[in-house]
């Protein structure tokens, strides 16, 4: 008994303590050989076969239990990590692989490169939100550089002369947002309305919506300034949507203080039709001038991929009259498409309503679009390039006779 007992002792020590130090089962199984040593002891005279038997099974069914529990605890807690978890993870790795990832990133932001569809995509997104944090950054440095600058030339010159400066540019600019203010309050009750459609946001991505608020909000504070405001309509403003939540970003605590007019409503609900006209670069039809008893409509979409047709479209759908800008009137256009961001088309309205002067509305055109203004009549013009178009397809000179008799005499 006693040579059984110890064969029981060194198995204990010598396999199983081991296994159970590493798995935190030490104490357990020490106290459980302990017991099993003593019932061996205790029952030398009666038959100890049957004791044993059942000790070890319940010894090995405590050892699988605690087996199976800890891999049950290893396979929850991968399950139990949340997919936001898991996505910083990845933007970790890709950070650690050298990619251009964002230092800081928020939950918005994750939840968005999560909901993108493919790698590519969230690849694309990663890269942005990466320059938007480097153009912050460089931003912010160079506005501590001119703080510092500031400063040093405060110390350097006169104090007095700079304390009566500013306070007198503070004051004058707290009594021009007066002004403007009052303007823009006035418009909204006498001014002719100005229309922004703002049903555009499933045609764009996150960032072609980022620079359509940011032309909007220029847009906005180029009226509030003029002589005569329009009164700013956004239609088809839906609460929580990615056009709301940029505004807010832009705005903070001045978007509820805007002197405008925002519905979820449609134009062709608030005013009647015969007096809309859509703005549109792919309207058949040219502005010739500015009708102040009628009300435009201006698209809010910012379109990187240039697609075609999308406005015109809906202006149709809804049964609009359209108009394009005359670009081809006035200008002599050199490259690039024929597409105005939305503050320089709030420059050009604002200056026709002053002046109704076709040249010096459209100087707030980009100069390297166009190459200057057009002294010439237009049908001239179209005669020389349908000319210059003819001799490119090699026609006959007999046909660029007959369409031109003036240029090509007959000897």
């Amino acid at each position: 008994m006693q040579s059984a007992n110890m064969l029981l002792r060194k198995i204990v020590r010598s396999s199983v303590l081991p296994f159970a130090a590493h798995h935190g089962m030490k104490k357990d199984l020490f106290l459980l050989s302990r017991t099993l040593s003593l019932s061996l002891c205790l029952k030398q005279d009666k038959s100890c076969e049957p004791s044993e038997k059942l000790d070890l099974d319940e010894w090995k069914k405590v050892l699988k239990s605690g087996l199976q529990e800890e891999v049950s605890e290893t396979v929850s807690e991968p399950k139990e990590l949340s997919s936001l978890a898991a996505a910083r993870e990845t933007l970790e790795m890709w950070r650690l692989a050298g990619r251009a990832v964002p230092e800081n990133i928020s939950e918005e932001q994750l939840k968005t490169f999560m909901e993108c569809p493919s790698k590519s995509a969230k690849k694309k997104y990663l890269k942005y939100l990466h320059l938007k944090e480097l153009h912050k950054k460089s931003d912010k440095r160079k506005m501590d550089e001119k703080r510092k600058r500031k400063l040093e030339a405060q110390d350097d010159g006169s104090k007095t002369d700079e304390t009566k400066k500013s306070s007198f540019v503070c004051m004058w600019s707290s009594i021009m947002d007066k002004a403007y203010n009052w303007r823009a309050a006035q418009s909204m009750i006498f001014g002719q309305p100005l229309v922004f459609d703002m049903s555009y946001e499933k045609e764009m991505s996150v960032r072609e919506v980022t620079n359509t608020v940011r032309q909007i909000v220029l847009s906005e504070s180029c009226n509030r300034r003029s002589v005569d405001p329009f009164h700013i309509h956004f239609c088809n403003f839906k609460d929580d949507s990615l056009y709301h939540r940029e505004f807010i970003k832009q705005y903070r605590e001045a978007w509820g203080k805007l002197l405008i007019t925002v519905t979820d409503q449609c134009y062709t609900e608030i005013f009647p039709k015969d007096k809309l006209i859509y703005l549109t670069a792919d309207s058949p039809k040219v502005m010739k001038t500015f009708d102040h008893d009628k009300i435009y409509i201006v698209g809010s979409m910012v379109d990187k991929s240039i697609k075609t047709g999308v406005s015109l479209a809906r202006a149709k759908r809804l049964g609009l009259e359209t108009a394009a800008l005359p670009l081809d009137k006035y200008l002599l256009w050199s490259t690039g498409a024929k597409n105005l961001t939305l503050d320089q088309v709030m420059h050009i309205l604002l200056t026709l309503k002053d002046t109704a002067d076709w040249e010096k509305a459209l100087e707030f055109v980009p100069k390297r679009k166009y190459c200057s203004f057009v002294n010439k009549p237009v049908k001239e013009l179209k005669k020389t390039l349908d000319l210059i178009n003819t001799l490119k397809l090699g026609k006959g000179r007999e046909e660029v006779q007959k369409q031109f008799p003036k240029s090509y005499p007959k000897k």
